[in-house]
Protein backbone atom coordinates (compact mmCIF):
# COMPACT_ATOMS: atom_id res chain seq x y z
CA UNK A 1 0.00 0.00 0.00
CA UNK A 2 2.96 2.42 0.98
CA UNK A 3 4.50 1.70 -2.30
CA UNK A 4 1.52 2.22 -4.69
CA UNK A 5 0.86 6.14 -3.29
CA UNK A 6 4.41 6.47 -3.77
CA UNK A 7 4.52 5.37 -6.93
CA UNK A 8 1.13 7.68 -7.66
CA UNK A 9 2.95 10.48 -6.21
CA UNK A 10 6.46 10.64 -8.32
CA UNK A 11 4.14 10.03 -11.41
CA UNK A 12 1.90 12.84 -10.75
CA UNK A 13 4.32 15.38 -8.86
CA UNK A 14 5.38 18.03 -11.36
CA UNK A 15 9.18 19.26 -9.24
CA UNK A 16 12.05 19.56 -10.67
CA UNK A 17 13.95 22.05 -8.56
CA UNK A 18 17.17 21.18 -5.45
CA UNK A 19 15.65 23.31 -3.50
CA UNK A 20 12.71 25.59 -1.89
CA UNK A 21 13.68 28.53 -0.90
CA UNK A 22 10.74 30.54 -1.85
CA UNK A 23 7.28 31.06 -3.28
CA UNK A 24 8.04 34.09 -5.22
CA UNK A 25 10.37 31.81 -7.40
CA UNK A 26 7.81 29.11 -7.91
CA UNK A 27 4.73 28.46 -10.71
CA UNK A 28 1.19 27.98 -10.26
CA UNK A 29 1.32 24.93 -11.44
CA UNK A 30 5.04 23.84 -8.77
CA UNK A 31 2.72 25.13 -5.92
CA UNK A 32 -0.18 22.60 -6.90
CA UNK A 33 2.29 20.04 -7.17
CA UNK A 34 3.49 20.57 -3.33
CA UNK A 35 0.04 20.36 -2.49
CA UNK A 36 -0.77 17.21 -4.27
CA UNK A 37 2.05 15.64 -2.49
CA UNK A 38 0.82 17.00 0.85
CA UNK A 39 -2.42 15.70 0.61
CA UNK A 40 -1.23 12.11 -0.59
CA UNK A 41 0.86 12.41 2.69
CA UNK A 42 -1.94 13.94 4.89
CA UNK A 43 -3.19 10.44 5.68
CA UNK A 44 0.01 9.02 6.61
CA UNK A 45 -0.77 10.63 9.79
CA UNK A 46 -4.27 8.57 10.93
CA UNK A 47 -2.71 5.26 10.51
CA UNK A 48 -1.77 3.17 13.83
CA UNK A 49 1.76 2.96 12.16
CA UNK A 50 2.69 6.59 10.86
CA UNK A 51 5.41 5.91 8.76
CA UNK A 52 6.39 4.92 5.02
CA UNK A 53 9.94 4.41 3.78
CA UNK A 54 9.71 7.46 1.46
CA UNK A 55 13.53 8.90 2.45
CA UNK A 56 14.54 5.54 3.79
CA UNK A 57 18.77 6.00 3.77
CA UNK A 58 18.06 10.14 3.49
CA UNK A 59 20.00 12.15 5.88
CA UNK A 60 18.14 15.73 6.90
CA UNK A 61 19.92 18.00 9.08
CA UNK A 62 17.89 21.10 11.00
CA UNK A 63 20.06 23.78 11.37
CA UNK A 64 18.37 26.74 13.24
CA UNK A 65 19.75 29.79 13.90
CA UNK A 66 16.63 31.03 15.51
CA UNK A 67 14.62 29.69 18.42
CA UNK A 68 11.67 27.65 16.80
CA UNK A 69 8.75 25.09 18.49
CA UNK A 70 6.65 24.50 15.86
CA UNK A 71 8.47 24.63 12.52
CA UNK A 72 11.51 22.38 13.75
CA UNK A 73 9.75 19.85 15.50
CA UNK A 74 7.11 19.62 12.27
CA UNK A 75 10.31 18.71 9.95
CA UNK A 76 11.65 16.75 12.79
CA UNK A 77 8.33 14.53 12.70
CA UNK A 78 8.10 14.93 8.92
CA UNK A 79 11.36 13.17 8.56
CA UNK A 80 11.15 10.45 10.93
CA UNK A 81 7.82 9.56 9.20
CA UNK A 82 9.27 9.35 5.58
CA UNK A 83 12.03 7.20 7.85
CA UNK A 84 15.02 9.55 6.80
CA UNK A 85 17.50 9.85 9.70
CA UNK A 86 17.55 13.30 11.36
CA UNK A 87 19.97 15.49 13.21
CA UNK A 88 18.84 18.73 14.79
CA UNK A 89 21.51 21.88 15.60
CA UNK A 90 21.01 24.87 17.01
CA UNK A 91 23.77 27.55 16.09
CA UNK A 92 23.92 28.13 19.89
CA UNK A 93 25.91 24.36 20.41
CA UNK A 94 27.38 24.08 17.30
CA UNK A 95 31.19 25.23 15.98
CA UNK A 96 29.53 28.83 14.94
CA UNK A 97 29.83 29.38 18.76
CA UNK A 98 33.55 29.09 18.47
CA UNK A 99 34.09 30.86 15.54
CA UNK A 100 33.62 29.13 12.84
CA UNK A 101 31.87 30.62 9.63
CA UNK A 102 28.35 29.74 8.61
CA UNK A 103 29.48 28.39 5.45
CA UNK A 104 32.43 26.33 7.33
CA UNK A 105 30.13 24.78 9.20
CA UNK A 106 27.55 24.09 6.20
CA UNK A 107 30.87 22.67 4.11
CA UNK A 108 31.38 20.10 7.30
CA UNK A 109 27.85 18.97 7.13
CA UNK A 110 27.91 18.19 3.45
CA UNK A 111 31.46 16.65 4.02
CA UNK A 112 29.32 14.07 5.70
CA UNK A 113 27.37 13.44 3.37
CA UNK A 114 24.15 15.10 4.41
CA UNK A 115 21.54 14.85 2.05
CA UNK A 116 19.14 17.54 3.05
CA UNK A 117 19.52 20.96 4.96
CA UNK A 118 16.51 22.64 6.28
CA UNK A 119 17.51 26.09 7.64
CA UNK A 120 16.06 28.92 9.60
CA UNK A 121 18.13 32.37 9.67
CA UNK A 122 17.56 35.62 11.06
CA UNK A 123 19.51 37.16 8.11
CA UNK A 124 17.27 37.29 4.75
CA UNK A 125 18.90 35.27 2.11
CA UNK A 126 21.08 33.17 3.88
CA UNK A 127 19.33 29.78 2.48
CA UNK A 128 19.92 31.11 -1.10
CA UNK A 129 23.25 32.11 -0.55
CA UNK A 130 24.09 27.81 1.01
CA UNK A 131 21.83 26.48 -1.74
CA UNK A 132 24.39 28.01 -4.22
CA UNK A 133 27.27 26.66 -2.22
CA UNK A 134 25.98 22.52 -1.97
CA UNK A 135 25.23 19.99 -4.06
CA UNK A 136 22.35 19.06 -0.57
CA UNK A 137 18.85 19.99 -1.15
CA UNK A 138 18.26 23.22 1.10
CA UNK A 139 14.67 24.02 2.24
CA UNK A 140 14.06 27.50 3.52
CA UNK A 141 12.72 26.98 7.28
CA UNK A 142 12.17 31.10 7.24
CA UNK A 143 14.86 33.82 6.56
CA UNK A 144 14.56 37.44 8.34
CA UNK A 145 11.82 39.12 7.17
CA UNK A 146 11.93 37.43 3.66
CA UNK A 147 10.15 34.25 3.49
CA UNK A 148 8.73 31.01 5.27
CA UNK A 149 7.41 29.16 2.47
CA UNK A 150 6.63 25.84 4.34
CA UNK A 151 3.99 28.47 6.30
CA UNK A 152 2.57 29.79 3.38
CA UNK A 153 1.90 26.01 1.54
CA UNK A 154 0.28 24.59 4.75
CA UNK A 155 -1.83 27.54 5.09
CA UNK A 156 -3.19 27.32 1.23
CA UNK A 157 -3.15 23.68 2.01
CA UNK A 158 -5.22 24.52 4.89
CA UNK A 159 -7.29 26.62 3.22
CA UNK A 160 -8.30 24.64 -0.11
CA UNK A 161 -9.16 21.81 2.38
CA UNK A 162 -12.00 24.06 4.39
CA UNK A 163 -13.00 25.83 1.34
CA UNK A 164 -12.42 23.36 -1.76
CA UNK A 165 -10.61 26.21 -3.51
CA UNK A 166 -8.23 29.22 -3.55
CA UNK A 167 -9.27 30.80 -7.00
CA UNK A 168 -11.62 33.85 -6.29
CA UNK A 169 -11.25 33.86 -2.58
CA UNK A 170 -11.23 36.78 -0.39
CA UNK A 171 -8.29 36.81 2.15
CA UNK A 172 -7.78 39.22 4.17
CA UNK A 173 -4.09 39.15 6.13
CA UNK A 174 -4.07 41.08 9.43
CA UNK A 175 -0.97 42.42 10.95
CA UNK A 176 2.45 43.20 10.65
CA UNK A 177 2.82 42.56 7.07
CA UNK A 178 6.14 44.99 6.60
CA UNK A 179 8.16 42.13 8.97
CA UNK A 180 6.47 39.41 8.38
CA UNK A 181 7.85 36.23 5.84
CA UNK A 182 4.55 34.56 6.52
CA UNK A 183 2.63 37.65 5.20
CA UNK A 184 5.34 37.53 2.24
CA UNK A 185 5.10 34.29 1.07
CA UNK A 186 1.20 33.90 1.20
CA UNK A 187 0.84 36.75 -1.12
CA UNK A 188 2.72 35.38 -3.51
CA UNK A 189 1.08 31.81 -3.19
CA UNK A 190 -2.58 32.94 -2.81
CA UNK A 191 -2.20 35.39 -5.43
CA UNK A 192 -0.40 33.01 -8.04
CA UNK A 193 -3.51 30.49 -7.40
CA UNK A 194 -5.90 32.79 -7.98
CA UNK A 195 -7.37 34.32 -4.61
CA UNK A 196 -7.64 38.06 -4.01
CA UNK A 197 -5.73 39.57 -1.10
CA UNK A 198 -6.61 42.56 1.06
CA UNK A 199 -3.93 43.61 3.58
CA UNK A 200 -4.71 46.07 6.97
CA UNK A 201 -2.72 46.87 10.05
CA UNK A 202 -1.54 50.12 10.95
CA UNK A 203 -0.05 52.19 8.25
CA UNK A 204 3.58 52.05 9.86
CA UNK A 205 3.32 48.42 9.42
CA UNK A 206 2.12 48.23 6.14
CA UNK A 207 5.01 48.92 3.36
CA UNK A 208 4.60 51.28 0.49
CA UNK A 209 3.03 50.75 -2.93
CA UNK A 210 1.64 47.38 -1.37
CA UNK A 211 -1.29 47.83 -3.96
CA UNK A 212 1.36 47.26 -7.01
CA UNK A 213 1.78 43.51 -5.54
CA UNK A 214 -1.90 43.09 -6.91
CA UNK A 215 -3.43 43.60 -3.79
CA UNK A 216 -5.93 45.85 -1.71
CA UNK A 217 -4.60 47.56 1.23
CA UNK A 218 -7.25 49.42 3.72
CA UNK A 219 -6.08 50.47 7.18
CA UNK A 220 -9.32 50.02 8.63
CA UNK A 221 -9.88 46.12 10.01
CA UNK A 222 -14.05 46.53 9.34
CA UNK A 223 -13.48 46.97 5.76
CA UNK A 224 -10.89 43.78 6.06
CA UNK A 225 -13.50 41.74 7.57
CA UNK A 226 -16.62 42.50 5.29
CA UNK A 227 -16.66 39.96 2.98
CA UNK A 228 -13.75 38.24 3.52
CA UNK A 229 -13.73 33.95 3.19
CA UNK A 230 -10.24 34.03 5.10
CA UNK A 231 -8.79 36.06 8.03
CA UNK A 232 -4.82 35.78 8.68
CA UNK A 233 -3.57 37.20 11.61
CA UNK A 234 0.05 38.06 11.89
CA UNK A 235 1.95 37.86 15.23
CA UNK A 236 2.57 41.36 16.84
CA UNK A 237 6.23 40.93 17.11
CA UNK A 238 7.47 42.09 20.53
CA UNK A 239 10.65 42.86 19.14
CA UNK A 240 9.01 45.81 17.06
CA UNK A 241 7.54 47.65 20.30
CA UNK A 242 11.03 49.35 20.78
CA UNK A 243 10.81 51.06 17.16
CA UNK A 244 7.95 52.36 18.65
CA UNK A 245 5.96 51.30 15.56
CA UNK A 246 2.61 50.88 17.08
CA UNK A 247 2.03 52.91 20.52
CA UNK A 248 1.40 49.92 22.53
CA UNK A 249 0.29 46.65 22.44
CA UNK A 250 -3.07 47.98 24.35
CA UNK A 251 -3.66 50.50 21.00
CA UNK A 252 -2.99 47.79 19.01
CA UNK A 253 -6.05 45.39 20.04
CA UNK A 254 -8.19 48.34 20.76
CA UNK A 255 -7.63 48.88 16.65
CA UNK A 256 -6.76 45.34 15.20
CA UNK A 257 -7.86 43.02 17.26
CA UNK A 258 -10.60 40.43 16.45
CA UNK A 259 -12.92 39.91 19.22
CA UNK A 260 -16.26 38.45 19.19
CA UNK A 261 -18.00 41.01 18.83
CA UNK A 262 -15.93 42.59 15.45
CA UNK A 263 -16.88 39.12 13.25
CA UNK A 264 -20.72 39.70 13.89
CA UNK A 265 -21.23 41.06 10.57
CA UNK A 266 -18.39 38.42 9.31
CA UNK A 267 -19.34 35.54 6.42
CA UNK A 268 -20.97 32.70 8.49
CA UNK A 269 -18.21 30.23 7.26
CA UNK A 270 -15.38 32.05 7.62
CA UNK A 271 -11.92 30.91 8.73
CA UNK A 272 -9.62 32.33 11.28
CA UNK A 273 -5.71 31.25 11.10
CA UNK A 274 -2.63 32.72 12.71
CA UNK A 275 0.98 30.90 11.80
CA UNK A 276 1.46 31.05 16.36
CA UNK A 277 2.29 31.51 18.36
CA UNK A 278 -0.67 33.49 19.12
CA UNK A 279 -0.68 36.83 21.54
CA UNK A 280 -4.15 35.62 23.17
CA UNK A 281 -5.87 38.89 23.59
CA UNK A 282 -3.51 41.23 21.17
CA UNK A 283 -4.00 39.75 17.69
CA UNK A 284 -7.16 37.72 18.44
CA UNK A 285 -9.08 37.13 21.73
CA UNK A 286 -9.39 33.32 23.45
CA UNK A 287 -12.81 33.13 22.75
CA UNK A 288 -12.16 33.94 18.61
CA UNK A 289 -8.52 31.31 18.89
CA UNK A 290 -10.71 28.18 20.22
CA UNK A 291 -14.01 29.23 18.76
CA UNK A 292 -15.90 27.65 15.41
CA UNK A 293 -14.01 29.58 13.30
CA UNK A 294 -10.49 28.75 13.91
CA UNK A 295 -8.57 26.61 12.08
CA UNK A 296 -4.98 27.26 13.88
CA UNK A 297 -4.90 23.35 15.22
CA UNK A 298 -5.39 22.25 11.78
CA UNK A 299 -2.98 24.77 9.98
CA UNK A 300 -0.23 22.70 12.79
CA UNK A 301 -1.72 19.04 11.20
CA UNK A 302 -1.56 20.22 8.10
CA UNK A 303 2.30 21.67 8.55
CA UNK A 304 3.11 18.27 9.18
CA UNK A 305 2.01 16.39 5.70
CA UNK A 306 3.32 19.49 3.55
CA UNK A 307 6.65 19.10 5.23
CA UNK A 308 6.34 15.98 4.22
CA UNK A 309 5.79 16.80 0.57
CA UNK A 310 8.63 19.30 0.89
CA UNK A 311 11.42 16.65 2.13
CA UNK A 312 9.91 14.20 -0.33
CA UNK A 313 9.95 16.25 -3.65
CA UNK A 314 13.17 18.17 -2.87
CA UNK A 315 15.07 14.79 -2.44
CA UNK A 316 14.34 13.45 -5.70
CA UNK A 317 12.87 10.25 -3.83
CA UNK A 318 13.06 7.51 -6.55
CA UNK A 319 9.83 5.09 -6.87
CA UNK A 320 9.71 2.10 -4.37
CA UNK A 321 9.17 -1.20 -4.76
CA UNK A 322 6.63 -3.49 -3.32
CA UNK A 323 9.54 -5.59 -1.64
CA UNK A 324 11.09 -2.52 -0.33
CA UNK A 325 7.81 -1.46 1.58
Amino acid sequence: MAATMLNDITQTAQWTRKDLLGLRGLSAEEIRAMLHTAQSFREVSLRPIKKVPALRGKTVVNLFFEPSTRTRISFELAAKRLSADIVNIAASHSSLSKGETLLDTVRNLEALKVDILVIRHAAAGVPHLIASRVQASVINAGDGAHEHPTQALLDLFTIQEKKGRLEGLEISIIGDIAHSRVARSNLWGLTKLGARVTVCGPPTLIPPQMDQLGVRVTYRLEEAIRGADVLMLLRVQHERQEARLVPSLREYRLRYGITPERLAAAKPDLLIMHPGPVNRGVELDSSVADGPFSVILDQVTNGLAVRMAALYLVSGAPKVSEEEA
